[in-house]
């Protein structure tokens, strides 16, 4: 006779959580299989129709990346892999950056895929190519995330009839200002909770000059060398934060201002993935170790059961919450966050609710005053957060941002260059 079989509903958390390192000493152990980051460096940001990169189209910014990383590293291209690029809204993006990459010297061997998860684009090419070495496909690897917001700006979606009349469908194609806009109501984030969480972002990028210097690659296009930010806006105070009229009127309280909303930008960042048996077999620099991510279109354990399309800038959020869930961390566990400043509004929001320490959070300023060039921003903060744990000698890190049309991702990282 057969035993009888009990079988017990289990949640996707668990199971989720089940294929990844659980709690803090688990994360920090070393095995050979560890998908590390042996580079990660980014170009200076340029600011929007304005600054330094405004001349120069995605597939020059890509070129010149490429040529700075190799002649840094001297990684020998025809051992890569795979590459992937994260960006939003070049036209023909895959043609664009599969022709960087040979212009740079990389052989038409080495294939190439783009990826447009909006905010999280960049992100997401470092999880693209983690997961490819994860599973057996890849075991060296680039991921990128570049855009250049002068030249390609967001193109206004076109959707059907039958699509539009669903109202979340709707939402979907408005402007990222009505979002922030929106949540700033329905959340009731005032205008001087804003500007407040704005100026710590200004007065922390303006104390921080000269220190991304070790994050940054310099990168020449044409007869330009480019090594510097020019996004960041020094003075700022919190008199000149409130004098500022709404960028967005018409929509909501219209309290969202260009002092207290993401920098408009172009740049370029990257990081070189492998195992961790080839980097050290091969005299690689291991910088930092891939450990999990989380990506989410909804929310678990709370009232509110999903990201709505209007309010997509509290992604954030359960990203996170699934993140710490799955790789069985505490808040306390992570020393540097980096939660990308889309709104004001929605970061304010998303640090109170979450109960994060701001010391702990954009040490050294975020996207409002650094800028937010979309498809760079996954991979700029990962770039940067390693930077900051190195500068601190300190272990983990979060990264988190909120998608467009209502989705958020998150990803944790460990330090090894301690």
């Amino acid at each position: 006779m057969l035993s009888k079989v009990v079988l017990r509903k289990v949640s996707p958390l668990t199971r989720a959580a089940s294929t990844h390192a659980h709690g803090l000493q688990a994360i920090l152990q070393k095995k050979p299989d560890d998908v590390v980051i042996t580079f990660a460096a980014r170009t200076a940001m340029g600011r929007v129709r304005k600054g330094q990169l405004k001349d120069h189209n995605v597939d020059e910014i890509l070129l010149a990346l490429f040529k700075a990383t190799l002649a840094k590293t001297r990684l020998d291209p025809s051992k890569v892999d795979d590459i992937c690029v994260g960006t939003c809204h070049p036209p023909s993006p895959l043609y664009v950056s599969r022709s960087a990459a040979i212009a740079a010297g990389i052989p038409a061997q080495v294939p190439i895929s783009t990826v447009n998860r909006l905010c999280s684009s960049g992100l997401m090419s470092v999880r693209n190519i983690a997961h490819d070495i994860q599973s057996g496909d890849a075991s060296l690897g680039i991921a990128v995330g570049v855009e250049s917001m002068t030249l390609n700006p967001r193109p206004t979606p076109e959707f059907s009839q039958d699509v539009s009349e669903n109202s979340q469908s709707q939402d979907c194609m408005k402007p990222m200002g009505w979002t922030s806009e929106m949540v700033a109501q329905h959340f009731n984030v005032s205008r001087e909770q804003q500007d407040r969480y704005a100026l710590i972002s200004h007065s922390r990028a303006e104390k921080a000059t000269g220190i991304f210097k070790d994050e940054i690659i310099p990168v020449e296009i044409g007869s330009q060398k480019i090594y510097e930010d020019d996004t960041i806006r020094p003075g700022v105070t919190a008199e000149s934060l409130a004098k500022l009229k709404p960028v967005f009127p018409g929509w909501g309280d219209e309290i969202t201002t260009a002092g207290n909303a993401s920098g408009v930008g172009d740049g370029a960042a990257l990081c070189i993935l492998t195992t961790r048996e080839r980097a050290e077999k091969e005299g690689m620099e291991i910088v930092g170790k891939w450990v999990s991510s989380s990506v989410v279109g909804k929310f678990l354990f709370h009232p509110i059961h999903c990201v709505e399309p209007r309010y997509m800038g509290i992604g954030p959020i359960p990203a996170i919450r699934k993140l710490l869930a799955q790789t069985g961390l505490k808040k306390e566990d992570v020393d540097i966050w980096e939660i990308n400043e889309a709104f004001a509004s929605q970061f304010a929001y998303c640090v109170e609710q979450l109960d994060i320490p701001i010391e702990k959070i954009n040490v050294n300023g975020g996207a409002i005053a650094l800028t937010h060039p979309l498809g760079m921003t996954g991979t700029r903060q990962i770039v940067t957060g390693l930077a900051q744990l190195r500068r601190e000698n300190k272990e983990v890190l979060c990264t988190s941002m909120c998608i467009g049309s209502g989705m958020g991702a998150a990803a944790i990282l460990v330090n090894e260059a301690r």
